[in-house]
């Protein structure tokens, strides 16, 4: 700590020898730059020569006898000021009267000047130095520099928390894990006569959106105890020493309404691993005093700590050992089970058609978080609310899942007859590779209504969700990913494919970068080219020399060539039932898994598409006929 003080002491130092160098070399080069000091002789030339007019002149009389005459005088096409002292003892007798007689009757205005004006004038520059150093000095004592640039402590929030676990829905086995802590802060002698040891702290790691802060409102809602929140970001500034004094801060407040909880998010902010380079600076210091405050030799009792973050591998070691994390919970995206719970707790208070089937829906989610399972719920209610209905339906559903997804559909994009076919084929490829290859993942949904700066899309699920992929799942998903290019290719002829891969190719570039340099699933063997470290970190390119990058490029695509000639293939066996699917999204535009399982097996268009055929043949009919004048726009294509 001394250290620490020395060092801030030093700062401020250099701050003020700053600040006081500046104001006085202002102050000189103002002086220097607006006032002339003239000379007796110059004086009486420029006045006798009319340069120097009495009527730019002010003489103020000193109590001494001396007198000090200011104004301005003429210096080419502008006005230039002068100072200049009239005294008997500093230019004698002659030069004296000569200059009194030549003002005479000429003065037209005389001020004497004050013993305490010029006294004010001489020590005022010293007096705001004075001032602006206590300013700065009272500015550390209370939290550091950060006062000095208008930044102020934040004080931790304490909340009173609502929330229960009943509010909570798909992470059961993480609820459990939590239920010691409620227990505890309700009944800590119990625990205390087992000479058992409640965890210190809880941290929660998982992908965003999944839940972490909710359940730690939940344990404090459950034990009801104060509940005390503050972002990692939050202790941070720009000066030293801030960032300590707000943890101190935080757990000081915390023992005085203990039994309580600290809650502190993306603790990743404040807690990443020390290195050399960080040296005394502002994280380094924040993370002691926080390793300090958790299990130093004070002891925090009735004060449980819980963090949220989604990047524990960049956590300092310290900060996760036993005494002060002891217990590390993991929280995952949803399965298809727990996205069925979540979309049933809340739609409670929505009124939702009783047709609906929960585990359908959540089917067709996958990979959404509880945070985007709830905002598909609401965006179904927003589209209730604005089409005047009661009540919200499984097209709602779905419609807001696809705005989840895609954002608003554009409807109003022109989309010529050419694009359309293009479109149709390119995902009818994707969902015939979904439906033949064992490996590959069902398809949920095909729609070719353009969303963000995608034409169309295919929704495609595992078909059973698994915590691992194998080789085999991989390389259909690479395949299937493939399957729109080499539909397009197969329809229009090689020279005529478009740029609507883009987004399939970077994905199975992608998957197949990570087969050979993370998973050991190709023949450059069981090699890891890139760390734990880099990936964490988001490198996908590891230390190995350029040798090694030549061949993982010559195995990539030899990985993606395969790829493609296998969907070339699975498309060109099954042609007929291609031309189906395309057929039957050029009609709906929007098909679902059920329409493609009926073409698969019966081989014909479904039902509902020789409908919308009919219908729009008949339109055709009568408006050839003269029967049907006119056709709203969404009555053709």
């Amino acid at each position: 700590m001394k250290n620490n003080k020395r060092k801030r002491s030093i700062w401020v130092g250099i701050i003020i020898a700053l600040v006081v160098v500046l104001l006085i070399a202002i102050i000189f080069i103002v002086k220097a730059g607006t006032i002339n000091y003239l000379s007796p002789e110059e004086f009486l030339r420029m006045f006798e020569l009319g340069q120097i007019r009495p009527e730019n002149m002010i003489i103020e009389q000193l109590s001494s006898g001396d007198s000090i005459i200011t104004g301005k005088f003429i210096q080419g096409n502008s006005y230039a000021q002068f100072k200049f002292i009239l005294s008997r003892n500093v230019m004698g007798d002659e030069i004296y009267n000569n200059i009194r007689n030549a003002l005479d009757g000429t003065i037209t205005q005389i001020r004497e000047q004050s013993v305490w004006l010029g006294l004010i004038s001489s020590f005022l520059p010293m007096l705001i130095l004075i001032a602006f150093y206590i300013w700065i000095f009272s500015a550390m004592s209370k939290g550091g520099a950060g006062g000095m640039l208008g930044g102020q402590k934040s004080k931790p929030r304490q909340v009173k928390s609502n929330v229960k676990f009943s509010d909570i829905a798909g992470i059961n086995e993480e609820k459990a894990e939590l239920i010691e802590l409620v227990d505890y802060l309700k009944k800590p002698e119990k625990y205390a006569a087992h000479g058992a040891r409640v965890p210190k702290g809880v941290l929660m790691e998982g992908p965003p959106g999944t839940g972490k802060t909710l359940l730690a409102k939940a344990v404090a809602g459950e034990a009801g105890v104060a509940f005390f929140s503050m972002a990692g970001s939050e202790f941070e500034e720009m000066f030293v020493g801030l960032g300590a004094s707000r943890v101190r801060d935080l757990f000081g407040d915390a023992k005085k309404a203990a039994p309580c909880i600290i809650f502190i998010d993306e603790i990743d902010a404040v807690g990443r691993k020390r290195n050399s380079s960080m040296g005394g600076g502002t994280t380094e210091q924040t993370l002691n005093q926080l390793l300090v405050e958790m299990d130093g030799f004070e002891i925090n009792s009735g004060v449980i700590v819980m963090a949220a973050t989604n990047r524990a591998d960049v956590l300092d070691s310290a900060l996760l050992r036993p005494g002060r994390f002891d217990r590390t919970i993991q929280i995952s995206l949803p399965d298809i089970r727990e996205r069925a719970d979540i979309l049933k707790l809340h739609s409670r208070n929505k009124s939702v058609s009783p047709k609906i089937d929960w585990k359908n829906i959540a089917e067709r989610t996958p990979g959404f978080s509880g945070a985007q399972l709830e905002n598909v719920l609401n965006e179904a209610a927003i589209l209730v609310v604005r089409g005047d209905r009661k009540i919200i339906e499984l097209t709602d559903i779905d419609e807001a899942i696809d705005r989840v997804i895609g954002g608003p559909a554009k409807k109003s994009r022109v989309m010529t007859l050419h694009d359309k076919d293009v479109v149709s084929y390119h995902e009818a490829g994707h969902a015939l590779i979904g439906m033949k290859l064992e490996s590959a993942s069902k398809v949920q949904k095909v729609t070719i209504i353009p969303r963000g700066s995608a034409g169309g899309y295919t929704i495609m699920t595992p078909k059973d969700e698994s915590n691992f992929s194998s080789i085999d799942d991989l390389k259909a998903t690479i395949i299937g990913y493939m399957g729109g290019r080499a539909a397009e290719e197969i329809m229009f002829g090689k020279n005529k494919v478009t740029t609507g891969a883009h987004d399939d190719l970077d994905k199975a570039t992608n998957i197949a970068r990570r087969m050979i340099t993370q998973f050991g699933m190709s023949d450059l063997g069981l090699t890891k080219f890139v760390t734990m470290q880099e990936e964490a970190a988001g490198y996908m390119k590891g230390t190995y020399s350029d040798l090694v990058a030549s061949k993982i490029d010559e195995e990539l695509a030899k990985i993606l060539k395969h790829s493609y000639q296998e969907a070339i293939k699975v498309i060109n066996a099954n042609k007929p039932e291609l031309e189906l699917i395309a057929e039957s999204l050029r009609v709906l535009e929007t098909i679902t898994s059920e329409q493609i399982e009926y073409i698969d097996k019966n081989m014909k268009l479904p039902e509902e598409v020789v409908r919308e055929k009919e219908s729009r043949s008949k339109k055709e009919e009568e408006i050839k006929n003269g029967d049907l004048i006119e056709l709203s726009p969404d009555d053709v294509d």
